[in-house]
């Protein structure tokens, strides 16, 4: 499917895939979305010294550099792992404009080494952040079982690709989870929230970033 580059509404770019109309990140601010859903609903959840975390579409880097920048700013060490089935091309990496985060030198290269860190092997991107990209689809990924602190479940919307919002994908993720594990996604459809629970999560609904209503937490209790 053809892609192309945008820009959203805080300045920020991201992805658009044409023929949805669908944006890797919300048009109303790529960077206040993910700082909101992922960040400040999700890792800032976790009261560790070292946060485990599995990302559900690596996508833009966005929501992996963000990760980092937070740690760093709060001290923690972070083994960051994420599923993408279909990565951004060089060139789009190059072209993605998430400057405003950039608060030492250097930022500029970090966020370019995430995107050529090869796949399915671990990186040390700095001495506190581990990345493991792995170059799969969601169904056919293998992770560790009861071991990440955190989900950002960040694929693209249940209009466009069900699947992956199924009971199956839920209780996979959640058996990724450890004791007392969260999950923070965007997302806020009823048969979202059925297929959490059912699963075993225990469901929050809190404010959504601009542009979006409401959102949802899950725990693992």
């Amino acid at each position: 499917m053809k892609r192309k580059i945008v820009t959203t509404s805080d300045g920020s770019t991201s992805i658009e895939i044409e023929e949805w109309g669908e944006t890797y990140h919300s048009i109303h601010g790529a960077i206040q979305e993910a700082k909101h859903v992922y960040i400040e609903r999700g890792f800032d959840k976790i009261d560790k010294t070292t946060v485990k975390v599995l990302e559900m579409g690596f996508g833009t880097g966005l929501n992996a550099f963000l990760t980092l920048v937070e740690a760093r700013r709060k001290g923690k060490i972070v083994e960051y792992h994420s599923i993408e089935a279909f990565p951004v091309t060089e060139q789009e990496s190059v072209a993605l404009d998430f400057s405003a985060l950039y608060d030492r030198d250097g930022d500029d290269i970090l966020f370019k080494q995430m995107h050529q860190c090869t796949w399915d092997v671990s990186h040390e991107v700095t001495a506190e952040f581990t990345l493991h990209k792995i170059h799969s689809t969601f169904e056919e990924a293998v992770v560790n079982q009861s071991y990440f602190d955190v989900i950002y479940f960040d694929v693209f919307g249940y209009q466009f690709q069900p699947d992956l919002w199924s009971v199956e994908i839920f209780q996979k993720v959640y058996d990724a989870l450890g004791d007392t594990g969260v999950l923070a996604t965007y997302a806020c459809r009823g048969p979202i929230k059925r297929a959490m629970k059912e699963v075993g999560f225990t469901i929050e609904k809190v404010p959504g970033p601009p542009g979006k209503r409401e959102m949802l937490v899950g725990y693992k209790r």
